[in-house]
């Protein structure tokens, strides 16, 4: 079952399973990813033995052993995606971490469009900087409530 599902996982990229099967998938597949990256004749044919596919084979050679070729390890990820309606067994999505393109685009643009800041907790302010930081932190007054200071109070039917 594992030696099935581990091809299908590399040629798939993505497989949908139980939690339990997808966690002694991640331990079955992982030592056969970092095999990948040394494309020599044996660890094509180590690779072979554990697969038994010769799909799943070239296509982890080819293509797949290029992408996690500068990862030092960590190939699969396991997304929970809740309870199977039949018999309640806990579902998720073992994939392969640089092909969820999703997940690359939106980490990768909030890392780098954010830049970090550091904030002050206000216990640590200088006592001269306080009246200056509350005088500029008060939110200006709409127009409204402008008109409503300078004028009169005056009861206003509503």
């Amino acid at each position: 079952m594992l030696s099935n599902m581990a091809a299908s996982l590399i040629l798939h990229k993505r497989v949908i399973t139980t939690v339990a099967k997808a966690k002694a998938l991640r331990k079955y597949t992982e030592p056969l990813l970092t095999k990948g990256k040394n494309d020599t004749t044996h660890s094509r044919r180590t690779v072979f033995s554990y697969l038994q596919s010769k799909e799943a084979v070239k296509e982890l050679f080819d293509s797949v052993a290029g992408k996690i070729a500068n990862r030092p390890g960590g190939y699969t990820r396991i997304l929970k995606t809740g309870n199977r309606l039949g018999d309640n067994a806990d579902m998720c999505i073992i994939e392969l971490v640089d092909y969820n393109e999703d997940m690359l685009s939106s980490t990768g643009t909030a890392a780098a469009g954010k830049a970090k800041t550091r904030r002050r907790s206000s216990g640590k302010k200088k006592e001269g900087s306080e009246a200056t930081a509350t005088e500029t932190s008060a939110p200006a007054p709409s127009t409204e409530e402008a008109k409503a200071a300078e004028a009169p109070e005056t009861p206003a039917a509503e």
